[in-house]
């Protein structure tokens, strides 16, 4: 049986968004138009309360619509990179399918990793800037009072492997561990 609900920071969440803002779009246009519709036929003409009731239905349903444009426009953390990390990692709080936004870019992470003191993240995407990720998510972190935690972005897997070896010797998951996860979760899509 397939789950309706992946939650955010899970694996798949991206694609299971894809299919959900698709579903709950084409459904709130539908009420829409089709109370637009009932209305012209119980009165024969537009000028009637459903056809008021339609075009504020329409408010949410293009909500929906930017909602379901901007989770489409993202694919999510790829099988086989989901499959090479694993979830074996008992010491990070780990994360997939993160996308942040900010003011100039927006960030794709298909795989994050964090303890107290580094955040180390994994995208395959060509197009992503690491060193502007870097900095929004360390001033992201500096304007909620976090101090002193490094952010590294890898595009090499191998590397980050190594990396996230080495961040779970360190064994240094905690109470700022789990206020960082929680704003890392806040702050994305």
């Amino acid at each position: 049986m397939m789950k309706i609900q992946v939650p955010k920071g899970c694996f798949g969440y991206i694609q299971r968004k894809h299919i959900l803002e698709v579903i709950k779009t084409i459904i709130y246009f539908s009420v829409s138009i089709s109370l637009y519709f009932a209305g012209i036929e119980a009165t024969g003409n537009n000028r009637n309360l459903l056809t008021i009731v339609a075009v504020l239905g329409c408010l949410p349903a293009s909500k929906s619509m930017v909602s379901m444009i901007m989770f489409l426009k993202y694919k999510g953390c790829p099988e086989e990179v989901w499959e090479k990390l694993g979830s074996g990692h008992k010491n990070l709080y780990t994360l997939y399918d993160m996308v942040f936004t900010s003011y100039d870019k927006n960030f794709e992470i298909d795989h994050m990793a964090i303890n107290d003191k580094v955040i180390c993240a994994y995208s395959g995407k060509e197009k992503l800037d690491e060193k502007a990720c870097e900095k929004h998510l360390s001033d992201m972190l500096s304007q909620n009072g976090y101090k002193n935690i490094t952010v590294k972005i890898f595009k090499d897997i191998s590397k980050y492997e190594k990396r996230l070896e080495q961040l779970e010797e360190l064994d240094e998951r905690g109470k700022v561990s789990e206020g960082v996860r929680t704003l890392m979760l806040e702050i994305s899509l």
